[in-house]
């Protein structure tokens, strides 16, 4: 917990882990070194700069802080504070949304001081002038792992040295188009028998009936031990089936940003991905991987066997999405970025 009181709130008001909790744990330890930051609410660890949510809302009113929101909730709340409870905050929000806004989520952007968006898609439906910063990954984090390292984690995860092994990393729902990649494994793995699939995420109750359909026709197949889904892992071993890897699978129906292909990339895994959330900005199509149009299954199931089919074009492409990310995704230049917007805040 910080004692003195800090410059910028991040509020985070979900206990249960989310794609936003998920940034505001990784920027705010690197935003730390640049600014006075702490995050307040459930569910952040420990060690991350941290005040309580009641003395977030009685701070001193000796000068302005910024209270920046990600969610409507958090920026209902900071209305609150500063307009009820009087506290000197200004208020920003960073929109990750690709859709139209509800009225209420457009009237609370509307009382904002200053908008983010993590990417120009983001930034044209928020109705109102808007920094754009895309996200980043920690490169120190998410890199390869030298040969005899990376060896050791395939072999512990049961893979041999020549699998070619296809991930797909976030929640098991339909939005993920986790059915368009079995479907597409189902169709291209008979005739490839170095071939591998691993899906790693939460099944929640309302999704357990889509998963198990999936299971059963992968059962059916025959093909059970060559696609595996590994459930919800621990985040050290989310970073080391990254570095297993040699392709990544990224075929959601939509997504606001989409990070899992960036923190691939960072570890020189090519990217095979829908042309959804921010995916076109991030993937140089035939060069760092491929993109295929929403819901495109033969599209899909083209570009994986493409990737499949040649091994020194996949290496190729690893080298360049690493390079790729080191040039244009860092986390800090992310963290440096957000932190230029605090400044001209607190500086009005």
């Amino acid at each position: 917990m910080t004692t003195t009181p800090p410059l910028v709130i991040a509020p985070n008001l979900k206990r249960r882990l989310s794609g936003v909790t998920a940034t505001v744990v990784r920027l705010i330890p690197i935003q730390a070194q640049m600014i006075a930051i702490a995050a307040t609410g459930p569910g952040l660890p420990p060690e991350l700069p941290h005040i309580p949510l009641r003395r977030a809302a009685t701070l001193p009113r000796d000068g302005w802080r910024v209270w920046h929101a990600r969610r409507n909730t958090e920026m209902a709340l900071g209305l609150i504070l500063r307009h009820v409870l009087r506290r000197r905050f200004r208020l920003l929000f960073t929109s990750a949304a690709q859709r139209r806004h509800t009225g209420f989520t457009r009237w609370l952007i509307r009382q904002q001081d200053a908008l983010i968006a993590t990417s120009p898609q983001a930034a044209s439906y928020l109705e109102r002038p808007a920094t754009t910063i895309l996200h980043g990954v920690d490169l120190d984090t998410f890199h390869p792992a030298p040969a005899p390292e990376r060896a050791a984690i395939r072999a512990q995860m049961g893979f041999a040295p020549d699998d070619i092994v296809i991930g797909c990393f976030g929640r098991v729902r339909a939005q993920k188009g986790v059915d368009l990649l079995v479907n597409a494994a189902l169709d291209l793995f008979p005739a490839r028998p170095r071939a591998r699939l691993i899906l790693t995420g939460r099944i929640t109750a309302d999704n357990q009936g889509f998963a198990d359909d999936l299971k059963q026709r992968i059962e059916a197949a025959g093909l059970s031990d060559r696609i595996r889904f590994l459930g919800e892992i621990p985040w050290e071993q989310v970073v080391r089936s990254y570095q297993a890897l040699d392709l990544f699978a990224a075929p959601a129906r939509w997504e606001g940003f989409g990070l899992t292909p960036l923190e691939a990339m960072a570890c020189a895994v090519p990217v095979v991905a829908s042309r959804v959330g921010a995916y076109e900005t991030l993937i140089r199509d035939g060069e760092t991987g491929s993109l295929v149009a929403r819901e495109d299954q033969a599209a899909l199931t083209a570009a994986l066997a493409r990737w499949l089919d040649d091994d020194a074009g996949r290496a190729a492409a690893g080298q360049a999405a690493r390079a790729h990310v080191a040039a244009r995704h860092s986390i800090r230049d992310e963290a440096a970025a957000i932190t230029a917007v605090y400044r001209e805040l607190l500086t009005r």
